[in-house]
């Protein structure tokens, strides 16, 4: 990271912004150009879990190149000055990068689809056999996860 004062270095902190953050925006790789598309997810013991229509251009692409780049942020307010080069954003963000697995048993499947649903509700779901099956699901393992933050003492004056 080129701004060391940013890093935001607790696993604790890093986690905090994940489990806070209501939309995942997933990085894929599409030839020579970057597809990025935001996702709900699931985390749990350091893993992310999606799902997804079983085709599509995501899925493709997923299929053809399994690294990818993971994105949480929080947004927390805007910096406003005088001088419009000292405008600014106040936010922390993580970053993922790491390979992603297709799921395709049935057990694995609704388990992480359970991990879904635990990120966004407290209920317990049940899934139908044939919602499962046709449901493309993924974990992304990470290699390396990095945290930032900023706040008005960042903006260069």
């Amino acid at each position: 990271m080129r701004r060391s004062d940013l890093e935001i270095t607790s696993t604790e902190e890093v986690e905090a912004i994940i489990r806070q953050s209501n939309v995942c925006r997933l990085g894929l790789c599409d030839g020579d150009m970057p597809y990025v598309v935001p996702l709900n997810f699931g985390y749990e013991d350091g893993k992310f879990y999606f799902h997804s229509a079983s085709e599509g251009r995501k899925v493709e692409l997923l299929k053809a190149n399994p690294k990818v780049c993971l994105e949480f942020d929080m947004d927390l307010g805007i910096i406003s000055d005088e001088k419009a080069c000292n405008w600014g954003i106040r936010y922390k963000s993580v970053i993922v990068t790491g390979r992603a697995t297709v799921l395709n048993s049935l057990e694995e499947k609704v388990q992480a689809l359970n991990i879904i649903m635990k990120n966004y509700s407290d209920k317990d779901y049940t899934f139908a056999e044939k919602v499962v099956k046709d449901t493309f699901v993924f974990v992304v393992e990470s290699q390396e996860i990095t945290g930032k933050q900023t706040d008005e003492s960042t903006i260069v004056q």
